[in-house]
């Protein structure tokens, strides 16, 4: 396993596994199958609805606390600061565990500045080891970051070979906060799995599409969590640390960058409706 070392000095995990849009019921079988094969590192979140699931494969599982690296996501339904602290016990109930090695903000929608207090809050009692933000484009976390006390050690945004967020990734180095990846096989889209640049480089490493893939933002620092409720793709997915892509292949599949979202923009008005319609305002 690779790790990179958040600006705190916790350790984190380059590769993990996430469980968004795994069904509740199948998730404590997923983590637990995830686990087994060498996963340290679980991604999940208060709108994914199986924090519960994760929580008892960690339980179940028998591997000591310190060796795992949990994270989870304080929803727009929950922010503000007397909400965001009350969902942070919440969670802390649902995984089982004393305190969450990473909790970040899902999206930039409400008062996120009080979630983030709530946070801080929460840092400073040990019930968190890191805080962080998710979809947050450079201008909110730019302005996130200057406001804030302890500052964003991760940004989870998409990332993938199409959407390589090369201008997003200058801010963050600059401010030492570690880009994290949603959606590292963009769920397909754009023929993803049978793109020729990957298929090709792959075919020379004896590796498929989506390690190559995946070994590519490895290389560039990336930390990624790919999905699946598969154990062979699972297995397959961990197998990425026994070859290394050579400078041509990576700038093959740097060139594949449109620097554009294959899913939604927050700069979309008809986007904002739509987040904002999930949770009732407030009258």
């Amino acid at each position: 396993m690779e790790y990179v070392t958040l600006h705190n000095g916790v350790k984190m995990p380059k590769l993990g596994y996430g469980v968004y849009q795994t069904p509740p019921a199948d998730t404590q079988r997923c983590v637990l199958e995830a686990l087994q094969i060498g996963y340290r590192s679980i991604d999940t979140a208060q709108a994914y609805n199986n924090e519960e699931g994760v929580g008892s494969a960690i339980t179940k599982s028998g591997i000591p606390r310190e060796e795992l690296f949990i994270t989870t996501k304080i929803w727009i339904s929950n922010a503000g600061y007397e909400k965001a602290k009350a969902s942070i016990e919440e969670s802390l109930k649902k995984l089982e565990t004393d305190y969450i090695d990473l909790l970040l903000i899902h999206q930039p929608f409400g008062d996120y500045y009080g979630s983030y207090r709530a946070m801080e809050e929460a840092y400073k009692a040990g019930k968190v080891r890191a805080l962080g933000v998710s979809n947050f484009y450079p201008d909110r976390y730019l302005d996130l970051f200057h406001f804030s006390t302890i500052k964003p050690a991760v940004n989870q945004v998409e990332t993938h070979i199409f959407q390589q967020q090369k201008n997003a990734i200058l801010y963050m180095q600059k401010n030492g906060t570690q880009i994290m990846s949603w959606g590292p096989f963009a769920e397909g889209k754009n023929a993803y799995f049978q793109n020729p640049v990957l298929q090709k480089i792959g075919k020379a490493h004896g590796k498929s599409a989506a390690q190559t893939a995946l070994r590519f933002l490895l290389q560039k620092d990336v930390v990624v969590i790919p999905k699946s409720v598969h154990r062979n793709r699972m297995e397959e997915n961990f197998q990425v640390f026994d070859f290394t892509l050579t400078e041509e292949e990576m700038a093959e599949i740097s060139a594949l960058d449109t620097g554009k979202s294959l899913f939604f923009s927050h700069y979309d008005p008809d986007t904002v409706e739509w987040f904002l319609s999930l949770v009732p305002g407030e009258r």
